[in-house]
């Protein structure tokens, strides 16, 4: 485990449409999908105690936007059959910055079944893993 302050980036309610499911029923079409991340990135200006005011410091920071569209680009690379290994692509993906120590992915279907609101799955995942 890392030493030092670390801020977590969160992105809340990713509603996309993907193609999703190891059922006949699910082939050859998109459902919604909801992506939440929380990512443990590392800081280490300000472990330093290196926290100088005046500017921002935009290199300090984690790209939400490059997040955002790395998942997009996950998802649009066609049918995957498992929620699973959705869930597993994204924490890569977001694991390839060497600065986020730590992934949590959560990934809901949400038009499963009309009398819930989502099922899915919700991973764990640091980068010695």
């Amino acid at each position: 485990m890392r030493r030092g302050r670390m801020r977590t980036v969160f992105l809340r309610d990713m509603m996309l449409a993907a193609q999703i499911g190891v059922y006949a029923h699910e082939h050859g079409r998109t459902q919604r999908i909801r992506v939440n991340l929380w990512l443990e990135v590392d800081d280490p200006e300000a472990a330093a105690g290196r926290l100088a005011p005046g500017p921002d410091h935009l290199e300090r920071v984690l790209d939400y936007e490059a997040v955002v569209v790395m998942v997009r680009d996950i998802v649009a690379r066609g049918h995957v059959r498992l929620v699973e290994t959705l869930a597993e692509r994204v924490a890569a993906g977001c694991l390839a910055d060497p600065r986020v120590s730590k992934v949590r992915v959560r990934i809901e279907k949400l038009d499963v079944f009309p009398e819930l609101e989502s099922v899915g799955i919700e991973i764990i995942r640091h980068a010695a893993d």
